[in-house]
């Protein structure tokens, strides 16, 4: 039960580090990110589009 109670605290050290050097975006960086996001999105469901559209044509 020790161990399991060490691997917790460490596991927690790091996280804890982790979120001490985390900062809130930028407002050019979340405009970046959002942009990039959108891109991934619409680039996915074109491909989703296409790949209907030429299904829809095979079974013509």
């Amino acid at each position: 039960m020790a161990d399991l109670k060490t691997v917790n605290e460490e596991i927690f050290k790091k996280y804890w580090r982790v979120l001490k050097l985390a900062r809130t975006p930028t407002r050019d960086e979340f405009n970046k990110i959002a942009i990039v996001a959108a891109m991934g999105i619409l680039l996915i469901g074109l491909v989703g589009f296409i790949v209907y559209e030429l299904m829809a044509f095979a079974t013509l």
